[in-house]
């Protein structure tokens, strides 16, 4: 058997952990880790969520803590058995073992159990499924630790089964993926094959959902190979990709743009040819509106706003921001960039503050201009003049400029 006592481990236990473990030990019910911390500490890594599992019902949780008078923080998890405890500034989410008794592809319907066997077995993936005891005691009864070492992503039991129970296992399958193979193309051939069976059930899942792990899928390692798996195995058409999606532009950018962390929408833009593409995928997935103006900007500008021969190449770009009336057209430029895989110019645009314009109204007031057309022109005629001058022109040089128009 192993036992973990990494320095990763070590610190979980602070001073909300230790007044828990010593609640449940007193009350003689079972707590171990679960789940994706598990995953993490194994992987060496501190974990992102910290979940926990028990043998106790969230009844005797709630009596337990009540009467502890520890706060418990009103969710809506109790009907899946999650009971969330906060202690010393430190929520606990902790769930009863279940088994599935119903489930429809979506959701489930569960019932409690104290045998963590049949819990792990109602698991997605082996490398989720394992538990960690408070004394950094493995049990682990898929061999999700093995899988793990290997960077081997498997459902637990047979795919297809797992898959039924919840569609968006497919996606979860390609992220993790994405996490924890070493190389493209390493998969189980009957786990393709199930995927690709059961690729239509994604369409009864929420836009929501979906777009939570495409997102993560994006922004992992392998996405090219995964996207091009999404199209081979059927899944594209389910969750608002386009029928023919641009697979050749989505391999070429997709190698400039991981090391530049970008947003999940401006590489998935790269599979776009026109701009109803990121009206389908909205459609489909309600992503939000600042995710959508960015597609829709990225496919509108892509090709024609590109970097200027000569001594100024961000010049295109600069005067696009200054000419803009919208607001955050500077992270959209951004974005431009790293979708082209211009490194440097990135860097540079990112040091980059647009001047403010040193001519106001009131200025040619003074100077004697006073109909409120005549002001526009002239203000109008100023702009384009400090704009060829490369935004350099201060203020005394535009007045006098506008003594010469």
């Amino acid at each position: 058997a192993m036992k973990l006592q990494s320095p990763q481990f070590q610190a979980l236990f602070t001073p909300g952990l230790r007044s828990v473990a010593e609640l449940f030990e007193k009350k003689n019910y079972e707590l171990r880790i679960a789940g994706g911390a598990v995953r993490d500490l194994l992987s060496g890594m501190t974990p992102q969520d910290r979940d926990f599992a028990t043998t106790a019902t969230p009844a005797e949780m709630k009596e337990m803590f009540t009467s502890a008078g520890v706060r418990l923080i009103n969710n809506k998890g109790e009907k899946h058995g999650t009971i969330t405890a906060r202690l010393h500034e430190q929520n606990f989410e902790i769930t009863t073992l279940r088994i599935d008794v119903v489930t429809d592809g979506r959701h489930a319907e569960v019932e409690f159990t104290t045998d963590w066997e049949k819990d792990a077995e109602r698991r997605d993936l082996t490398v989720n499924s394992m538990f960690l005891g408070l004394d950094g005691m493995l049990y682990d009864f898929f061999n999700g630790y093995e899988d793990l070492k290997n960077n081997k992503i498997r459902f637990v039991g047979k795919a297809s089964e797992r898959i039924q129970e919840d569609y968006l296992r497919i996606l979860r399958y390609f992220r993790f993926y994405g996490r924890i193979a070493e190389k493209p193309g390493d998969h189980e051939p009957s786990t393709l094959q199930a995927i690709k069976e059961n690729a239509k059930g994604l369409a009864g899942i929420s836009g929501e959902r979906i777009w939570v792990e495409l997102k993560k899928i994006l922004l992992g390692n392998h996405v090219n190979h995964l996207v091009q798996l999404m199209y081979e195995l059927d899944i594209a058409q389910y969750i608002g990709l386009p029928l023919a999606g641009n697979l050749e532009e989505f391999a070429r950018v997709t190698k400039n743009i991981q090391s530049l962390c970008p947003k999940p929408m401006t590489v998935l833009t790269s599979l776009f040819k026109v701009k109803d593409d990121v009206t389908n995928l909205d459609l489909r997935l309600k992503i939000s509106k600042e995710e959508k103006n960015l597609g829709l900007f990225l496919v509108k500008h892509r090709q024609e706003l590109t970097k200027a021969m000569g001594p100024e190449p961000l010049r295109p770009y600069q005067d696009f921001i200054m000419d803009s009336r919208e607001a955050n057209t500077n992270s959209k430029i951004c974005e431009l960039l790293k979708y082209q895989g211009e490194e440097h110019l990135l860097r540079e645009m990112q040091q980059w503050t647009a001047p403010s314009f040193p001519v106001s109204g009131h200025d040619l007031r003074k100077m004697g201009v006073s109909s409120g057309k005549e002001i526009g022109t002239a203000l109008q005629q100023l702009r384009d003049e400090w704009k060829k001058s490369g935004y350099h022109m201060d203020k005394e040089e535009l007045l006098s400029c506008l003594k010469k128009l």
